[in-house]
């Protein structure tokens, strides 16, 4: 008896099989759904009081045009570099970027490599659902320089010659910016000179059209264009770092913020600061609660008027005692954010409660607030030289071949004399060799250790260090040092890179339209459901729960990601291509491919171009049913019964929807490979779509057919009427 179940259960007949088929298809309905509506299952779940069970909620990745979030464009600096290794340079810097990024739990981001007509290669960093600016950009650029430099024996000083040949250029300048200063104001087209006089190359063709600037974006602009009124011309020559400015303000405005339309505003504020143990960078030796006591007491005694004596005698800050705690003028985004979120409500002139950051407990005097004001601004620019563009830049330090690029890997240690933390360097086999020749040629003389441009440690070298093994010792505290050796280890840039632009991107589409295009989608539904069902009536009906399934299972894969989509996508053709169709085994294979290698182990992120190959797959899923269903009605006008139409009618259909869905995957598989951004998002979700559709049109409205038992389908003529009729 037990022999006879078992073999049932093992082996089960043809009918048994298409029972377990639904049994299968059910459960990959329910656990669909938990994916995609499992907040809504907890709140029943809650409501009730049900001994079951909560699942994880999980939401969609949207993309930067859904979302919105931050651009950066950084320009890659390869002038050094022989025009052959260029292009793998700037391609390094890229996956360096990538990494940087994701080391900081920032996921699909799209990194984009733009090469200009001028031959400069620039990099776009689009993050989605980042609205701190300064955050992206510490996110990308905090990640050190390293260099090993030693001492520059052969600084060179200007001659008198030189002397006079750039005093010489800067007078012939000055002689140059003033004649074009004078065609101006007489009247002179300011776009033409600009076009043909300045020697700003990004802006000359424009006619010297800056577009809107603010203060963060040209400090020195801006502040000479301040002063000068809506179609003016700065009556005198304004004096830069680089040259001279000739400037014309073109119009004012407030700057809006693109997330809640609100004017931006920005504040004038100065603080004081009572740091505590284990807040950053901190040396004082308070506990947490003596510090917030402290504050709590200066809070008692401070006013507008002794606030900045205050912080000199008592804030913690580093230079509070010559700076008074000012902060000049900052805006949103340039501070942490729960000092931001403080300042940014009191009102003017009143001093905070505590308020604490990862620095300790801060207490803020609020100065004055204004709106961001953005000058639309044209300029000619004029150069002058300095003497290091006569000599070059000199230094008491140079550099050395070894940089951050030789690390292998850098970990916190802790001095054995003094406990003190420390960051232990191992460089790499090349950067072993040229640490020994660094130290050999510096015995008894300083090696100085940069970052970022800045010196950290200056130690002699008693011997040669063989080995390839250094250390940075300095005055770090603990978590000072775990920083430092996290950011070694994200790795360092192939070639230096500078910031260009940034921007932060409001939702291009905005709730409304996302709205509309998810009512669009369901009304697309709706119709084709009818349509469906109208014309084919039961057959139609099975058509519209597979592509009900279908629909389920794409969204629940656009959530828990491609590498999870190929493991279940493999598993369940592998099933069909063994039990019903050879084909899928190679579809499996494809979807191993397309789905792992493409999607990598991320979340699928959802952009307007995603949703559209999306909703495109859809039609073509009900494509391949009408296919079938069209084979069918064929089948059933020559006479052919019921059973035997169906089972004819998937299989003449199917050559037809494997050739058409195979040419979907071949081009879909070229434009993820060779194109990036928004063609990149619709070839991705196109081709998990046709693959999920080949899935539902084969295997689930077959096994839904097939459990309809023919003998009483044939008794009931008029739910197949529109297939009857060709018989007729």
């Amino acid at each position: 008896m037990s022999d006879n179940i078992l073999q049932k259960l093992f082996k089960p007949s043809a009918r048994g099989r298409i029972w377990w088929v639904f049994v299968f298809i059910i459960a990959l309905v329910l656990t669909a759904s938990l994916i995609n509506f499992g907040g809504y299952y907890n709140k029943v779940v809650d409501k009730f009081k049900a001994p079951l069970p909560k699942v994880k909620e999980t939401s969609f990745r949207l993309g930067l045009d859904l979302l919105g979030g931050t651009q950066l464009t950084y320009q890659a600096d390869v002038s050094a570099l022989a025009a052959a290794e260029k292009s793998n340079a700037v391609e390094g810097v890229r996956d360096v970027i990538d990494r940087r990024i994701n080391t900081f739990g920032v996921s699909e981001p799209n990194v984009q490599i733009n090469r200009t007509s001028g031959g400069d290669y620039r990099i776009i960093v689009e993050m989605a659902g980042i609205k701190d600016v300064k955050q992206a950009i510490k996110m990308i650029g905090e990640t050190p320089l390293l260099e090993f430099k030693e001492q520059n024996n052969e600084i060179r000083k200007i001659t008198p010659a030189e002397t006079k040949q750039l005093n010489d250029y800067n007078k012939a300048a000055e002689t140059r910016a003033t004649e074009v200063l004078g065609k101006v104001i007489s009247g002179g087209d300011f776009k033409a000179l600009a076009s043909s006089y300045s020697q700003d190359e990004k802006t000359k063709a424009l006619g010297g059209d800056l577009g809107y600037i603010t203060e963060k974006d040209n400090a020195e602009i801006y502040n000479l264009a301040r002063n000068i009124s809506v179609g003016k011309i700065s009556p005198d020559l304004g004096r830069v770092a680089a040259g001279f400015e000739i400037i014309k303000v073109e119009d004012r405005r407030v700057k809006i913020n693109p997330f809640n339309s609100q004017a931006e505003k920005e504040v004038k504020a100065e603080h004081l600061l009572i740091c505590y143990i284990g807040a950053a960078g901190c040396e004082s030796g308070l506990t947490k609660e003596q510090a917030l006591e402290k504050i709590n007491k200066l809070k008692q005694t401070a006013t507008p008027a002794n606030f900045k004596d205050l912080v000199k005698q008592n804030s913690t800050e580093p230079g509070a005692r010559e700076q008074g705690g000012d902060l000049g003028w900052f805006g949103a985004g340039a501070m942490v954010k729960p000092f931001e979120d403080e300042v940014f409500k009191q009102a003017v002139g009143t001093i905070s409660a505590p308020v604490e950051t990862e620095f300790g407990w801060h207490l803020i005097h609020k100065e004055e607030e204004r709106k961001v004001e953005e000058i639309k601004a044209s300029h000619i620019f004029i150069k002058t030289k300095t003497e290091a563009d006569i000599i070059g830049q000199q230094s008491e330090w140079k550099n050395t071949e070894l940089t951050g690029k030789n690390l292998k890997s850098a970990a916190v240690e802790f001095n054995p004399q003094d406990g003190s933390p420390e960051v232990s360097l191992v460089f790499d086999d090349q950067g072993a060799k040229m640490f020994e020749a660094v130290t050999a040629r510096n015995v008894s003389k300083p090696v100085a250790i940069y970052l970022d441009g800045y010196p950290i440690s200056q130690p002699k070298v008693n011997e040669k260090i063989t080995g390839g093994k250094a250390v940075i010792s300095g005055k770090f505290s603990i978590t000072e040092a775990k920083l430092l050796a996290q950011r070694l280890n994200a790795g360092a840039l192939p070639v230096p890179i500078e910031l260009v632009n940034q921007q932060t991107i409001g939702p291009s589409l905005g709730q409304k339209s996302v709205a509309d295009s998810a009512r669009a989608g369901i009304i697309g539904f709706i119709i084709i459901a009818l349509f469906m069902i109208i014309f084919y009536r039961l057959p139609g009906l099975m058509a519209v729960l597979a592509l009900t399934v279908y629909s389920l299972a794409v969204f629940a894969i656009f959530k828990i990601g491609f590498s999870m989509a190929a493991l279940v996508l493999v598993g369940i053709f592998l099933l069909i291509g063994i039990t019903v169709n050879g084909w899928f085994i190679l579809f499996a294979f494809l979807s191993y491919i397309l789905l792992y290698f493409i999607g990598g182990l991320s979340p699928v992120t959802l952009t307007l171009a995603g949703l559209a190959g999306a909703i495109v797959s859809v039609g073509m899923a009900v494509d391949a049913n009408i296919l079938i269903f069209a084979r069918m009605k064929e089948e059933i006008a020559n006479g052919k019964p019921l059973a035997s139409a169906i089972e004819v009618g998937f299989k003449r259909a199917w050559p037809s929807i494997r050739d058409s869905n195979f040419n979907t995957l071949i081009t879909c598989f070229i434009l993820i490979m060779f194109t990036t951004s928004a063609v990149k998002g619709f070839a991705v979700t196109l081709g998990l779509g046709v693959i999920i559709s080949m899935f539902t049109a084969i295997f689930i409205t077959r096994n839904f057919l097939s459990l309809i038992p023919s003998q009483w389908l044939e008794k009931r003529p008029s739910l197949i009427t529109s297939i009857k009729s060709e018989n007729k």
